[in-house]
């Protein structure tokens, strides 16, 4: 026979979860772990993390994974949402099983190093680095749990890349627009040409509506 599972554990999808209620508050959380006995270890972790901030007012030692799950979830609705996720998922095997009071500018090294590897700038890399900065900046002055006290003490200061390496603009040659355009597919080489040849912002090129058109007399 198995041995049988501590209560408050389920598992779901390959994954232990929790569900419990500890100290009167109901906990719902993934373990991360397909191993039930990672899983009790995390339980136990997780209670004496409670434990200690109701009776002694100490701070729960939360994930950077934990806190960019939240990020996610507040701002699903953004416009710049999707950019989010996909920096979160790269910084993921680099931080996010960190507690927050390990992110700063050393522990994100190696992400920094690996994204050089693999022929970004330094203003691409930037962009992760922001994400960062922002939920580690919520966490210090915004996010408060249910005993008052912020996900973390203070946010250290996360410095980004000089963007020296980046290349400069410049104005493209006829080949090189007839090069690019050719790429495009028929309705957004439209697009492109109308909006090269009027000087339009992507508003006013990608929300014109056929409602608008007015017939001129000739």
């Amino acid at each position: 026979m198995g041995r049988k599972r501590t209560p408050g554990l389920y598992k779901r999808r390959g994954t232990w979860n929790i569900d419990k209620r500890i100290f009167g508050k109901r906990v719902l959380e993934n373990t991360g772990t397909s191993s039930l006995f990672e899983a009790e270890k995390f339980l136990a972790r997780r209670f004496e993390q409670l434990r200690e901030a109701q009776v002694f007012g100490v701070r729960p030692e939360r994930t950077f994974r934990e806190a960019a799950t939240r990020y996610l979830k507040e701002n699903i609705n953004r416009s710049s949402i999707e950019n989010a996720v996909l920096n979160i998922k790269l910084l993921d095997p680099f931080v996010g099983s960190l507690t927050l009071n390990k992110i700063h500018t050393g522990s994100l090294q190696s992400f920094i190093d690996a994204r050089k590897r693999q022929g970004c700038k330094n203003k691409t890399i930037n962009l992760a680095l922001g994400v960062v900065r922002r939920i580690l900046n919520l966490a210090a002055m915004e996010w408060v749990d249910e005993n008052g006290l912020t996900w973390l003490i203070n946010a250290p200061r996360i410095k980004l890349l000089s963007t020296k390496d980046s290349r400069q603009p410049y104005p493209i040659s006829w080949d090189e627009q007839d090069r690019l355009f050719n790429e495009l597919p028929e309705h957004l080489m439209q697009m492109c040409l109308y909006k090269v040849n009027t000087g339009c912002r992507e508003q006013e090129v990608c929300q014109l509506r056929w409602e608008w058109e007015t017939l001129l007399p000739n």
